[in-house]
């Protein structure tokens, strides 16, 4: 991506998360980047583009991440782990990414559409993951429903940005990991 494309999608992803997708214009993207509308179209050939691209690489850049952190991994709770704690970073370190996704889940709107295709193909790499673990002989534990548990993981961990708004205080990654770690693992008393 060059720097004007990145550029574009930074401040996007920036006034997206603090003011909306609704509330957002054009104008004011280009404003703030500081280039033409023509070079934003040359781009991007809309604001619901730009939306697009952005729920879909940073849903890649999650997906990838759990990759290749689940690549040596043997067992199902390593798995599990490993995804909770990127899960957690995910959700600290790109927390305005993570806005926008889970502001516009909800609702029948196109971009609503968009989020939760990205997010319900996310959920289904999980479940596939716990399932192939299942399958392969990896689980020590029995899990009746792959899908809950993805979705759960997934949904707890979207409480960070919860817990953030109200408590109104940083995020310590080890501290959410072991707190969410106890209450995903003890359900399924996987050790």
């Amino acid at each position: 991506m060059n720097r004007t494309k990145r550029k574009i999608f930074e401040t996007s992803m920036n006034l997206f998360a603090t003011k909306g997708y609704d509330a957002t214009s054009i104008e004011e993207i280009t404003s703030v980047v500081g280039v033409a509308k023509g070079t934003l179209y040359y781009h991007f050939s809309s604001k619901e583009e730009i939306f697009t691209f952005l729920v879909e690489e940073g849903m890649k850049l999650l997906q990838n991440s759990i990759s290749i952190k689940i690549a040596n991994c043997t067992s199902l709770i390593s798995k599990l782990k490993a995804i909770l704690l990127i899960q957690i970073k995910v959700m600290t370190k790109y927390e305005d990414f993570m806005t926008i996704v889970l502001s516009h889940i909800l609702g029948k709107g196109s971009i609503n559409l968009t989020c939760r295709k990205y997010v319900f193909e996310y959920i289904d790499t999980v479940e596939k993951i716990i399932q192939d673990s299942i399958d392969n002989g990896e689980a020590t534990t029995n899990v009746d429903n792959p899908k809950i548990l993805a979705s759960g993981i997934f949904g707890i961990t979207y409480s960070i940005l919860l817990y953030k708004i109200k408590d109104g205080n940083e995020l310590d990654i080890g501290t959410l990991y072991k707190e969410f770690e106890k209450i995903i693992f003890s359900k399924y008393n996987l050790k």
